[in-house]
């Protein structure tokens, strides 16, 4: 069932994506040749602390996730563990990142690279940014998740990418993972109708290649088959008389 969050809850939860936006902020700008997902890690949780909020991530699902946020480095998709491999000039990052503010949860994911990058790989974060704002300009009331779908995947396969079919977006809010499911394909008019109230993630996860995925050995990274490497990007999103509206901007 899918819950309809009211306006007050929108307000907590737009109070809740500022934040989380603000310190992801800082974690992109950190994010340089040299620097360890712990160390990111680290700065994450002191930031969420200091101003209330708490890593929802930290101790989500069996096994308990061991950090507060994820950091999923080249063929690593998402729920990549942090550690301390320092980065490297040329790799892709992306940061993924979930909190509770006030009892409402919002979450958000970020991709960079680390320095000089190949023009492929500069591509796919590219595309996959303009894939999230597409998915975002179709989240309106009247619509479905399977018009958000279709403006991800057909604009990520015709700049020659794939789209994760295993993973998909979800509804957020109340917990990290709610109903309705929001894929990053799908067809015109399919799906969950959207409605006012309703709050979502959505978040592509490209590739290159091949759509394909799998769990690694420490039983969350979700890596790439092909070994090539992946971007994700991530909003909270609520469904408005208005339009969209970017909680996590």
């Amino acid at each position: 069932m899918v819950a309809v969050k009211s306006p007050q809850e929108i307000e907590l939860l737009a109070e809740a994506g500022a934040l989380l936006g603000s310190i992801l902020d800082v974690l992109v700008k950190k994010a340089t040749a040299g620097i360890t997902g712990k160390a990111l890690d680290a700065l994450a949780q002191d930031m969420m602390q200091d101003a209330g909020g708490v890593p929802v991530f930290l101790g989500y699902g069996k096994p308990p996730y061991p950090a507060a946020i994820c950091v999923s480095v080249n063929n690593q998709v998402v729920h990549g563990i942090p550690n301390d491999a320092p980065f490297r000039e040329g790799d892709i990052v992306s940061i993924d990142a979930g909190l509770s503010l006030h009892d409402m949860i919002v979450d958000s994911a970020r991709t960079v690279g680390i320095g000089s990058v190949s023009a492929q790989h500069s591509k796919l974060i590219k595309v996959t940014k303009q894939a999230l704002d597409l998915g975002i300009a179709q989240a309106r009331i009247g619509n479905r998740t399977g018009d958000i779908g279709y403006a991800v995947q057909s604009y990520v396969e015709s700049n020659g990418f794939e789209v994760v079919r295993d993973l998909v977006g979800h509804g957020v809010g109340y917990s990290l993972h709610e109903d309705p499911q929001v894929p990053n394909f799908g067809s015109k008019g399919a799906g969950t109708a959207l409605v006012e109230g309703m709050v979502i993630a959505i978040e592509p996860m490209v590739t290159i290649d091949s759509p394909d995925v799998a769990t690694s050995s420490d039983n969350w990274s979700i890596i790439a088959t092909s070994g090539k490497v992946a971007a994700h990007e991530e909003h909270t999103i609520a469904i408005t008389k208005d339009g969209p509206r970017i909680l996590t901007a």
